[in-house]
């Protein structure tokens, strides 16, 4: 019975925080996403590649991103990214320690609490944090830039399986569909993957 408990413990403080939020914080106005043909009229390639990228970065620099490739071994919550509460870490396999592994509070999908039906607990079956080396928090959007090109630092990638990435994976697209309580990413997925095709076109270009 006691060992039950214990489990339940880091399920009941997540649950009691969200509780805590105001609904105003997932009322916030949701930041528009141009799509690649808004920068059409850029006839300087490179200019319109830093220009796609920017526009890009409002995804990349959200809080449903940067709050899942923190700096630090803890992982961060909310629009202020504040520390995860309960206190977690990253581990070494970046799914938390053992015996408090991620998943064991975030499950295959997002949980609305039924005290609690403004707010829920997200969820994913592969949430886990980016390596430490895909960090992007505290850096500016041209340190970001050329992070992501470099395969050492960007999951060993090139640029069209970066694309794919940010077009395509499930885990990204979590971050348009981030549950009660939560502002979701800017625009779409499908929006910020043609961005993300588009500055590859016009050469790649950092700010």
């Amino acid at each position: 019975m006691l060992a039950i408990t214990s489990s339940v413990i880091p399920i009941a403080a997540s649950i009691m925080l969200i509780h805590a939020a105001t609904p105003a914080q997932a009322q916030q106005e949701r930041t528009e996403l141009r799509p690649p043909a808004a920068f059409s009229s850029i006839l300087d390639q490179h200019e319109r590649s830093l220009a796609l990228f920017r526009e890009a970065g409002k995804v990349i620099q959200h809080p449903r991103c940067i709050n899942c490739h923190p700096a630090s071994d803890h992982p961060l919550q909310g629009e202020d990214r504040h520390p995860h509460f309960p206190a977690a870490m990253r581990g070494p396999e970046d799914m938390g320690m053992p015996g408090n592994y991620c998943i064991a509070c975030h499950h295959e999908t997002n949980v609305t609490p039924l005290a609690a039906p403004h707010t829920s607990i997200p969820g994913h079956p592969r949430w886990q944090l980016a390596p430490r080396e895909m960090a992007w928090e505290n850096k500016a959007l041209g340190e970001i830039c050329e992070q992501l090109k470099d395969p050492e630092r960007n999951g060993h990638r090139t640029l069209a399986e970066l694309h794919e990435h940010m077009a395509e994976d499930d885990l990204v697209g979590w971050g348009w569909h981030p549950g009660a309580g939560r502002q979701p990413a800017p625009g779409t997925q499908q929006i910020l993957g043609a961005l993300v095709q588009a500055w590859i076109d016009t050469g790649a270009a950092c700010p």
